[in-house]
This record gives structure tokens, sequence and C-alpha cells, in this order.
């Protein structure tokens, strides 16, 4: 390949192109503006997305991440604009989701003289990133770019971030371009070692009361036939991290339902009774665990995780198996032998029976007259088949979906885990379409996160994605007012909200839309939704004291989870 001259903000994009980078998040701005002008002369090659906050921007990326396992890239000028990458990129850092951030700055000889919209934006993203660079000369973005794209998505996925002076951008050089593939002193990914596979697969077939965990590594990995492969091998009853929800269909069997502080009954009660817990592509979150010293005391530990930093970090393993999910899944079924847990799986079906009578008919089947978030939140899953992506903010409606929503498909489940950032839906809902054009995206969203990020509802509108939005609205933040009910003797201190008029926002912005109050307009409001050709807000007024149950209180063993107040 003959090298051609070209600008640095040229052979930016050339370098996005080369890594096959088809859409782009961002914002423009004075330090970023020859990247942007550059842009002008590519637009039949990649599609930008103007959002209306840089926030906007990186949990779109995310979403597109998430959906497509392809880094999201987004773009974003220096001082303010860096600066407000940083929420969404502590998230997608947290969360394991591949993104490429590129940040414009000054010059290179104003850095550190606290020049206009200057920010140190390299120190500032260090802890929150898997690798960040500065730029300061344009025959560095190539390859700065090619080490970008291989760090972010190989191994354990994360945020890497290159800011670019704007001297950098504007120098000459000649062009070419090769992808990386290795990082000297960089290991992305540990060989399995097949004696340690032989040793899980010993405990797993002595086992009488074994209980599988599964994470967001499964679906990271692609490890969902191999997750399979193993379950129904073995007999072993399967529970999820809401980060591993869709990985294994929701109707599977051996599919015993959501782990941790909102999740099902059986899978929180019988952790303390298992033998042995065997983990997949999970961390041991406290919102899992709770009560660590109270957490899984009958049982031995085996960790199948990519990430050696993670094994032993929360609760100490027996046997850890570091490695890829895909390979390491596959080494153990191998190894294992054929098996049935009828009785112990019956434990679990128990379990969800009371759990139904006390809990799930009560959300699905209320008797009251207000509305709950479960039956918006099953008619929706219902109307679509329980084949669309599911993306959603945080808070009680995030927990709530995570419970009632079905999936028979893969990364159909997009949401803020371990940051748990309001705000996250809407921006990462757009990403969420334009990864998936061809599924319907349902974002589901409380009134109190929604503010936080409703500008992107211009976005939305101006490309014309058909994004159903489903907004929850009690009048308060309802995950905080709960605690307040349950904990601070209902002392509802600054939790209660004076919202607007979210459907003639929505029209402000060309977005039809309507309210839906009573139980009984229900069904043809959602159904409206899913039929529009377009975007569309839905609104929908539930019970101001609608609380999630199980729960498990801060502090407590999961073997403490409450069914009701």
């Amino acid at each position: 390949m003959t090298a051609k001259k070209v600008t640095g903000s040229q052979a930016l994009i050339l370098s996005l192109l080369e890594e096959g980078v088809d859409t782009i998040f961002g914002y423009p701005g004075g330090a970023i503006m020859p990247v942007y002008d550059a842009l002008y002369d590519f637009d039949q090659n990649v599609k930008h997305i103007l959002t209306r906050h840089e926030q906007g921007a990186i949990h779109g990326a995310q979403g597109y991440a998430r959906v497509t396992g392809k880094p999201g890239v987004c773009f974003a000028t220096s001082g303010p604009g860096a600066t407000n990458l940083m929420t969404g990129i502590a998230d997608a850092m947290i969360d394991s989701t591949p993104l490429v951030c590129i940040t414009g700055q000054v010059a290179s000889p104003l850095l550190g003289t606290d020049a206009f919209q200057e920010s140190d934006i390299v120190g500032m993203s260090i802890t929150v990133t898997k690798w960040n660079y500065q730029v300061t000369t344009p025959e560095e973005i190539p390859e700065a770019i090619a080490q970008a794209f291989y760090i972010a998505n190989s191994g354990r996925p994360g945020p890497v971030l290159i800011d670019l002076t704007k001297d950098a951008q504007f120098g000459e050089l000649d062009f070419e371009y090769k992808k990386c593939t290795k990082i000297r002193s960089y290991l992305p990914e540990t060989p399995v070692d097949p004696h340690q596979v032989k040793a899980a697969a010993e405990l797993i077939d002595a086992a009488k009361k074994p209980l599988l965990l599964f994470g967001h590594g499964i679906i990271i990995g692609r490890a969902e036939e191999e997750l399979k492969a193993f379950v129904e091998k073995t007999g072993i009853p399967a529970a999820w991290t809401i980060m591993g929800l869709s990985a294994l269909p929701t109707d599977h069997p051996q599919n015993v339902g959501m782990l941790g502080m909102h999740g099902n009954y059986g899978p929180n009660l019988l952790t303390n009774e298992a033998d042995l817990i065997i983990a997949v592509g999970m961390r041991f979150d406290d919102r899992v665990t709770g009560k660590v010293s109270e957490y899984a005391k009958k049982a031995k530990i085996i960790h199948l995780e990519i990430d050696p930093a993670e094994v032993d970090k929360i609760v100490k393993t027996d046997v850890r198996v570091v490695g890829d999910a895909k390979k390491s899944l596959k080494m153990l079924t191998a190894n294992v032998k054929e098996n049935q847990h009828s009785e112990w799986l019956g434990e679990f079906n128990k379990c969800m029976a009371i759990e139904k009578e006390k809990v799930i008919d009560k959300d699905l089947h209320p008797t009251k007259p207000g509305l709950t978030m479960g039956e918006v939140i099953r008619l929706a899953s219902e109307k679509t088949n329980h084949d669309a992506i599911l993306v959603t903010d945080v808070g009680q409606h995030q927990m709530v979906a995570q419970r009632y929503f079905k999936f028979k498909t893969s990364r159909s489940n997009v949401t803020s885990g371990g940051l748990g950032t309001m705000g996250f839906c809407l921006p990462a809902s757009m990403g969420a379409q334009l990864g998936a054009p061809d599924r319907t995206i349902i974002a589901v969203i409380g009134d109190g996160g929604f503010q936080m990020t409703i500008q992107e509802l211009g976005t939305i509108a101006q490309n014309k994605l058909p994004v159903k939005i489903i907004v929850l609205n009690n009048n308060f933040l309802g995950m905080v007012r709960q605690w307040q009910q349950l904990f601070f003797d209902k002392r509802y201190s600054f939790t209660e909200l004076q919202n607007p008029d979210f459907i003639m926002i929505g029209k402000g912005f060309g977005i039809e839309g309507h309210k839906v109050e009573k139980r009984e307009d229900l069904d043809a409001g959602v159904q409206k939704m899913i039929d529009h050709d377009g975007p569309y807000l839905l609104e929908v007024v539930i019970e101001k004291e609608d609380n999630v149950f199980p729960m498990v209180p801060t502090g407590a063993s999961v073997s403490d989870v409450l069914l009701e107040p």
C-alpha cells in the first residue's frame, strides 16, 4: 500500500474506517473542529449522530456497543466536552463495555497553561479507562487508533480514550494503517489451565446441590451456546445477574431467575443451601452477595473468569479457571458427567410458587385501582412477542423490568449495572436502535431518570429513530423513596417530583405520544405505541408507593430476603 499525504484529522477518520466504524456519536467544539471538518467529506462512509449533550453521545455509544459487540465510538471537544464524557466512561469501565472515545485538546504548546477549555482529561480518566493516550503529533494517530481498538475489545473489554491536540489534527503525515493484533506486555487472555478444569469437573460431579451463576462475561465472550450445553448436560439450576440477563432464554427449564438485592426468592434463599457455586463471567458484586461473611457458607466455589483480578477479590474460591468463558465452558462440559438434579431444581420451583403468590400475582394481577410497574412491563414484553431489546434506566423500574420482561435472544438487555447511572436509558436506546435497526427497542424509564437526559428526544426525532419509550411516572424518585419508607420511617426527604407534561415536551420535539392513567386504557395504549411508525412516547401513571420485592436489605444475608414489607 502506497502511503498518501493527509492531515491528522483525515488520518483519524481513515483509521476509524479501517476498523469498520459505521456510526459515531458526538458533539463538536473548537478543539475538535478539524476532525469535524475532515468528517464532512466522509458522510457517505460513516454515520455521525449529533447528540444534544456529550453524556448522550457516550451513552449512545454504549448502547451501540452492547447490542453489536463492537466498540462504540464517540467524539467530544476539550474541557467541558471531555469532562461530560466521564460518567459514561466510568459506567463503561465497570460494565466492561468497549468504547473508543476521541477528545480534542488545545494545541500542544498550550498544554498545562490553563488555556481556554483546557482540562487534563488523560489525568482525570486514568482510573476509569482501560487505556488512555494523548497524541501530540499527527504521525502517532494511526498506531494510537489501532491500539485503542485492540485494547478496547480484547480480553475483558472496556473504554479507551485518545486525546488529540489541535496541532496534531492540523499537521500532515504519510498515512498507512496497520491493525494491531499484539502489544508487548499486554496479555488480554490467559490460556485455560486443563488441570483447573479437571478439578472443577470433579467438584461438579460430586455436588448434590450445585448452583450456576452467570453474568455479563457469557455475553461478552459469545458463550451462550456453551452455557446452554453445560447446564443441559449437568442438569444444574442457573441464575443470572442483571448484566447476564438474556444469555439464557427466560423460559429455559433450568433458568431459575435473577440474583441479588431484588432478585428472585429461590436463587437468593437457596444460595445458602447450595453445596457448590459455579460462577461464570460475573464478579460477585455486593448487590449479588449481600453480607459476604454470610454468603454461600455451605458451598465450595468455582470461578470461571477472564480477568484474574476479579478472582478471590470478594469471595474466596476453591477452584479458579481463568480464561475466556467460551473456551473454559466448552472444556468443562467435555469433562463433566451427564447428570440431573431434579429434586434440587424442584426446590427452586417451590420457592417460585411462594414468590408467585406473595409478589408476582400482586404485581401482574393487582386488585388495587392504581397501575403497577410489573403489569406495564409484562404487557410490553408480550406485545413484542418477548423478542424486543429492552433498555432501562436505573431505579425501581429497572429491577421490575429485569424481573418481568422476557427474552429469547442474547444481547437484548441493555442497562447500567455496576455504576447505576440515572439518565443512561434514553441515549443508550438510540445507540441500541442504530446498532440493531431491524429490532424493536423498548426504552423503560422512570420519571426521574428521564429528566436527566430528556434533551436526547431531539436526537431521536432528528434521526427518525423508532424507539418506543415508556415513562413510568409516580412523581417520585422511586427507589430512594422505597428505602425511605422501609428504613427511614417514611421520612420522604427530597424525593417527590413536580413533573412537567412529558407528552407535550415530546410533541415539542416532534415525537408522538399519549398518557395512560387507567388500567382499561393500558392494553390499547401499549399496542398503539408498538404499531406507531417512528418514535413514540407512552407515559404511564403508576401507583405512587408501588414497591419492588423481593428485597435483600443492605448488609443482610441473601437468605434474609424479604417478600413483603
